[in-house]
């Protein structure tokens, strides 16, 4: 594994973990388990993933070997989102330091996606089987692509924010979590803060496409609004928040509802910061 290969292994678990740490009302933490998974699962399904996700090759032999390994570690999907999303983040950032721009050099990434990408995602898609997951009139994950994984993902951008980013170069990555994390980071020394804000900005956002899916446009929107008043508050130490926090994490996890999409841009987002730091030295460390 050369030293820059190894470098995007560790942001990737890095930024699992970092995501894990934070208090994520309705999402799993290491504060509270939930929806039949662990904060251990997550954990398990990084390290597994790491090394799948930064093996040389397409974005679709990524993304698959990456749920397989998750698989074989935890025997569930844990993380089909997350691989997702960072398979072409990481891809981009093997071939980012000679520009050192991983914006632009993910776009280049995700403009040339195949019908061979498509067909692999589509089968990590069917073994990971989803909640929600039905069949769909055009592009089924569960028949042969017969279009580039690019279109495929345009033809779900509308009902899927994860499908949204491969239509829209991560632009909520980019311009919505790297924004909010930047801006933590610059009030608060503490991580989970940073994390919280990222989860919470992309939470009032727009309405979780999981929790859509899941259980309708009407109930997403409320969560979207809850988040945004909570965000609106959000100061001060994290401990002091922890009470109001966890109250509202049972309350999502007892009625069965999970931010999952938001809780997978978090990921992304971390794991796009730390790579984008990581970028100015690679050329010299491999």
């Amino acid at each position: 594994m050369t030293a820059l290969r190894q470098q995007i292994a560790d942001a990737f678990i890095a930024a699992c973990r970092d995501e894990l740490q934070a208090p994520k009302p309705g999402n799993v933490h290491v504060f509270s388990d939930g929806h039949r998974m662990t904060a251990a699962d997550f954990e398990r399904s990084a390290v597994a993933a790491a090394g799948p996700l930064t093996v040389p090759g397409s974005v679709g032999a990524r993304i698959f070997g990456a749920v397989e390994a998750t698989f074989e570690a935890v025997g569930a999907n844990t993380n089909l989102g997350i691989v997702l999303l960072c398979a072409p983040l990481a891809a981009a950032a093997e071939e980012a330091p000679a520009s050192r721009d991983l914006r632009s050099q993910l776009a280049r990434v995700l403009a040339r996606l195949d019908v061979e990408d498509a067909n692999l995602a589509f089968r990590a898609i069917v073994r990971a089987s989803p909640a929600g997951l039905g069949r769909a009139e055009h592009h089924d994950v569960f028949a042969p692509a017969t279009v580039t994984l690019g279109a495929a993902m345009a033809e779900a951008a509308g009902r899927d924010r994860i499908a949204q980013q491969y239509v829209n170069d991560f632009a909520d990555v980019f311009e919505i979590g790297e924004t909010s994390l930047r801006a933590a980071m610059a009030a608060s020394s503490d991580q989970r803060m940073a994390t919280l804000q990222v989860y919470l900005g992309y939470l009032a956002a727009f309405a979780d496409s999981h929790i859509v899916r899941k259980h309708g446009p009407v109930l997403a929107e409320q969560v979207r609004a809850q988040a945004a008043m909570l965000r609106k508050r959000m100061a001060g130490n994290i401990d002091d928040l922890l009470p109001e926090l966890m109250e509202w994490d049972t309350a999502l996890k007892e009625a069965g509802i999970n931010p999952g999409t938001s809780a997978d841009l978090t990921v992304a987002t971390l794991f796009a910061y730390r790579v984008g730091c990581i970028l100015p030295t690679a050329l010299k460390s491999d």
